[in-house]
């Protein structure tokens, strides 16, 4: 065991982090033996990562709101009504202007969603900063408000159907890449991983700091690289519906098969939506000025203004940041229904808390990382597609996911209670 610790403690990995991981994978396998060999298929998985993604993307910025001590309970709320908003800049109001199915739709209804969410984190950031007033309410107020406001919209009326561009970032056979593009997706992804090791290895030895070593480099790049490539074969296994096939053949004068035509789905649009949020955002969190001053404003917000730096603003400019990712988030989950309700998003704030908490964020703030909560929401996600797959009711869904937040935030303070000790 001394040899196995002292090798783990050579790559750095965050030892919560890897927690997470071997808890998910005993909840997959638990949960595939209790399906009968359900769970762990192509078709569930790749299911899963399309229903995580609005959860992922929400959950990169909740995990900066709460490191910074601040909390928004209104993010499923906005996911909804912003949503809602964009269902119908594209069903009813530019199909006025412009003709139903214009190619530019999808992009000027993204776009109203996106400024709308910059505006609301905006108000709800200025208030929390500048005004005083908690985080806790305002955004409890904000859950209200733009769930109210969602209903208001269309005074409760469904808004479908969408453009079928803007329906590309719910997934779906349509909204796939295919399976050869996934693979260079997959080769793209692995490149990256190894050129970040070489880089960050050649800063370590720039700025004189201790190098891993060379055997914990190439292990940490091959699991990466592995875990890259199951990842997309699953992807690629999972193959279109029959009644789409069909269709795509007819539609391109294609003769079936008498076993049928196998098209694969590949990596769905919105997980590489998610992915690429992930990515972005945590380069934002950990390589920028404004990622630093978030988790010293967590750590000690005190110190971070008598050094200078304006707290107020940083912290308005994460609730903005927030709104942005409900926006889209909000555009993943009506293009994956392909309609807007203004149930949509309902209790999803419980969903992102969940995530980015069980990712290994502090609710005591200065601690936590994009990747753990991204983690968090796929694990999240797994609990309620594996309950679904064993037919349990959705009220004691809702308890066993109260259960999992409750014993998340029970670990963290346990941890944080043992390295204060030490």
């Amino acid at each position: 065991m001394l040899p196995f610790a002292a090798f783990l403690r050579a790559t750095e990995l965050d030892t919560r982090l890897l927690g997470m991981v071997g808890a998910l994978v005993l909840i997959w396998i638990a949960l595939h033996l209790l399906s009968g060999g359900l769970f762990l298929t192509p078709r569930n998985l790749w299911n899963l990562s399309v229903q995580a993604a609005p959860v992922a993307i929400m959950a990169t910025g909740m995990a900066l709101v709460i490191i910074a001590r601040n909390i928004d309970l209104s993010v499923g709320s906005m996911l909804g009504f912003l949503g809602m908003i964009m269902g119908v800049i594209q069903a009813d109001l530019l199909p006025k202007l412009l003709g139903f199915e214009h190619p530019a739709t999808w992009l000027l209804a993204l776009a109203a969603g996106l400024a709308l969410g910059v505006m609301i984190g905006a108000l709800q950031g200025f208030i929390i900063a500048y005004l005083g007033l908690p985080s806790f309410i305002v955004t409890l107020g904000g859950l209200l408000v733009w769930r109210g406001a969602a209903w208001w919209v269309t005074s409760g009326q469904t808004v479908a159907p969408l453009d079928s561009h803007f329906r590309l970032m719910g997934g779906g056979p349509e909204g796939s890449i295919g399976a050869a593009w996934s693979w260079a997706v997959g080769g793209i992804g692995c490149l990256a991983l190894v050129l970040a090791q070489i880089h960050g290895r050649a800063r370590r030895r720039k700025f004189h700091f201790p190098l891993k070593p060379i055997g914990a480099e190439i292990f940490l790049g091959g699991i990466g690289c592995l875990l890259i490539l199951v990842a997309v074969t699953v992807a690629n296994a999972y193959q279109w519906p029959i009644g789409s096939v069909r269709r795509y053949a007819e539609a391109n004068h294609i003769a079936l098969p008498d076993g049928g035509l196998f098209i694969s789905h590949g990596i769905a649009i919105p997980v590489l939506m998610a992915i690429g949020i992930g990515v972005v955002m945590t380069f934002l969190a950990r390589r920028t000025r404004f990622g630093r001053y978030v988790y010293a404003i967590g750590g000690n917000r005190e110190a971070v203004e008598l050094a200078g730096v304006d707290a107020r603003w940083v912290i308005m400019k994460l609730f903005m940041l927030m709104g942005v990712l409900a926006g889209i988030g909000g555009a993943v989950s009506i293009a994956r229904l392909n309609a807007a309700t203004n149930a949509e998003g309902t209790f999803a704030e419980l969903l992102v808390v969940s995530a980015a908490v069980i990712g290994g964020t502090s609710l005591a703030g200065g601690v936590g990382t994009v990747a753990g909560a991204m983690l968090g929401a796929v694990l999240m996600q797994s609990l309620q597609s594996g309950m679904v797959l064993l037919g349990v009711d959705t009220p004691l869904q809702n308890v066993v996911v109260g259960a999992v937040l409750v014993l998340a935030v029970l670990i963290d303070t346990l941890y944080r209670r043992r390295t204060q000790r030490v």
